[in-house]
């Protein structure tokens, strides 16, 4: 069975830091081991950035090119935007990325950010669409009585 006796650390949790006029955040301090090999960082859905360990990053890009039929439009469309902004970092010796000017401008990053733990990855959101998407968001989760990912809960 694929990924059996494999153990995947879970990012999670809620951390506030800062771009830096270079472009740099600081990794959470709780995340940077597991990111200190290296990372790709690279465009998510409602305009955040996800982050990936290498590792975990390759696994899914090629899952995503091998496992799928390139006669799909949607499936082209999807990999060429997930694979053309990723950009592979490496985080200096205090913990700190630099994301390339290209993704600042798609996830809308311009000092305040929200890094979020989120499973199998890390996301980063602009402060003010992060805390938008939660006054969103919230409700319906708060209120849902359907299960959303079956087998789950």
């Amino acid at each position: 069975m694929p990924g059996e006796g494999v153990v995947r650390m879970l990012f999670l949790g809620t951390h506030t830091p800062k771009l830096d006029d270079k472009g740099r955040i600081f990794l959470p301090a709780k995340f940077r081991d597991r990111l200190a090999g290296g990372l790709v960082i690279t465009r998510g859905q409602e305009r955040c950035l996800y982050v990936y360990p290498q590792p975990e990053f390759e696994r899914i890009a090629t899952e995503m090119t091998s496992g799928t039929t390139t006669t799909s439009r949607d499936v082209r469309d999807y990999q060429r935007v997930f694979l053309s902004g990723a950009s592979d970092e490496v985080p200096d010796k205090q913990g700190r990325v630099t994301i390339p000017p290209v993704l600042r401008d798609y996830a809308g990053l311009i000092t305040e950010c929200t890094v979020i733990g989120a499973g199998n990855r890390v996301e980063v959101w602009d402060t003010g669409a992060w805390t938008a998407y939660l006054e969103l968001a919230e409700p319906a989760f708060a209120e849902r009585s359907e299960e959303v990912v079956p087998g789950l809960i």
